[in-house]
């Protein structure tokens, strides 16, 4: 059975989100406005990289923070990356902004600076071996706190963790064509369907 997977669809690289999921036999629900979370159910839910300041502001405007929130709150496995990762982030460093809030961590915007605003790299992910990463004025995790799992480090900095039903990445899996990060994911979404079932 296909998973259905909601993809926040307001701002940023949510289509490369959903080209990389379809590769891997998900259905595909491009969210905008509340309907589009009460007409479907949802296995899982991807919060793409783009502007973090823009994506919580549209968010609020288009009535969808609460209902997301609810619904990480309440379990639903959840993918951010990059600007996904600051939505998530329980604290911003020397910012006193907080979106969602859900992640026991601490969050750096813009962490690589101009010089390295923008670079290619590549790192061990969680023992699923070495693979390509993408930065694009990327954040990092700065530090983590209680049930968060550092899953990937690059330079010594934090750039993917896993707290429970959520994975962050600071980084832009859907820019490559390695899957590891979005098979990751939908282990999860597996994992909780399994659970639900028992």
């Amino acid at each position: 059975m296909k998973n259905t997977i909601g993809v926040l669809a307001v701002q940023g690289a949510f289509a490369e989100h959903i080209k990389a999921l379809q590769k891997l036999n998900c259905h595909c629900i491009e969210i905008r406005k509340p309907s589009d979370l009460t007409d479907h159910s949802l296995d899982g839910l991807v919060l793409p990289g783009g502007e973090s300041t823009v994506i919580g502001k549209l968010l609020r405007e288009l009535a969808l923070f609460e209902p997301l929130k609810d619904r990480i709150e309440a379990g639903l496995p959840v993918l951010g990356t990059c600007a996904g990762l600051i939505l998530l982030a329980g604290q911003i460093a020397e910012d006193d902004t907080i979106h969602f809030g859900t992640m026991n961590m601490v969050a750096r915007r813009n962490a690589y600076g101009r010089q390295l605003g923008s670079f290619q790299t590549a790192a061990e992910f969680d023992g699923c071996g070495t693979i390509p990463m993408v930065f694009i004025r990327a954040p990092y995790i700065e530090s983590v706190g209680a049930s968060v799992d550092i899953l990937a480090r690059v330079d010594h900095h934090i750039v993917a963790a896993r707290q429970g039903n959520m994975v962050v990445t600071s980084f832009h899996p859907e820019l490559t064509a390695d899957l590891t990060v979005h098979q990751y994911f939908l282990s999860l979404v597996q994992h909780k369907a399994k659970t639900c079932i028992a």
